[in-house]
């Protein structure tokens, strides 16, 4: 894996470009990540890199943290700056602290949140974004996401600076669009910047253009909460080359495969055996 500091603003790179950076830095076609960026976006993205790209599954759990800047008043097309203006209103200026606050406590804890019209979900088959850019109304179902920290960090009408931390396939653009609609005013995300994916930060990121091979970390921390199971020579080499070996009472479900604290692989019990489903080290 490697953790990238993605640079945002107005002609920020997708978080394709990072990968397609990342691919050409380290010479290899098999890269992936744990999470889009919009283009606009700033922050951490966790990259990965030859077969742990098939691990990345396991870390689809990883809550995020987020820094931004919700700008009341105005609602757009995109849910965020770089979207057209579709309503604009001047109830912000009647909104104090305790209302932001107030109205941040409501959205914390689980609620049904209907993704941007321009975004990846798919509906009736195809991505909502390429419907919304034909013109067509565009309304994904909403589905079931996660606010555990909500906090106001800065408030310095029509902008008001956030902390959040969010379960994975929560959108900021959607939250920042339902607090302006609860607030009656109407809003859109005015910038943001990733500062946390599952253990890792973005203090620790290197930049796209500065990524090496030195900076290509253990991706054993993606299965940082399966069972782990250390194994012999032997059974180090039947695994390696996709050969089950006997499983122990306590196996259950998933379990990562060590040797001399090497990721190996991951398994998973069939009968009396550990048969691998995800083979990680090179033979």
């Amino acid at each position: 894996m490697v953790l990238v500091a993605k640079p945002g603003g107005p002609a920020g790179p997708t978080s394709h470009d990072i990968v397609d950076v990342v691919r050409r830095a380290l010479g290899t076609d098999r890269v992936g990540h744990l999470g889009t960026l919009d283009p606009f976006a700033a922050g951490l993205l966790v990259i990965v890199v030859g077969r742990a790209t098939r691990l990345a599954s396991f870390a689809a759990g990883w809550d995020k943290a987020y820094e931004g800047v919700i700008r009341l008043g105005v609602t757009t097309t995109t849910d965020d700056a770089t979207g057209v203006p579709v309503a604009t209103s001047d109830a912000w200026r009647r909104i104090d602290r305790a209302r932001i606050e107030a109205v941040f406590a409501t959205f914390r804890g689980a609620y049904d949140q209907r993704p941007p019209a321009y975004s990846a979900v798919k509906v009736a088959g195809e991505r909502a974004y390429r419907r919304a850019r034909r013109g067509e109304p565009v309304a994904p179902p909403p589905r079931r996401v996660e606010v555990t920290e909500l906090e106001l960090a800065r408030f310095e009408l029509p902008d008001v600076a956030f902390r959040a931390t969010v379960s994975g396939g929560t959108y900021l653009r959607g939250l920042a669009r339902d607090v302006g609609a609860a607030l009656g005013c109407g809003a859109h995300l005015a910038a943001l910047t990733r500062t946390r994916v599952g253990p890792y930060r973005l203090a620790d990121a290197v930049a796209p253009e500065k990524v090496e091979a030195g900076d290509v970390r253990d991706p054993a921390v993606l299965l940082r909460e399966l069972p782990r199971r250390e194994l012999d020579p032997a059974g180090c080499d039947a695994v390696m080359h996709g050969r089950p070996v006997p499983s122990e009472a306590a196996d259950e479900g998933p379990v990562a495969l060590f040797a001399a604290g090497r990721l190996i692989a991951v398994a998973e019990r069939q009968g009396d055996v550990l048969k691998p489903r995800v083979v990680v080290a090179e033979p």
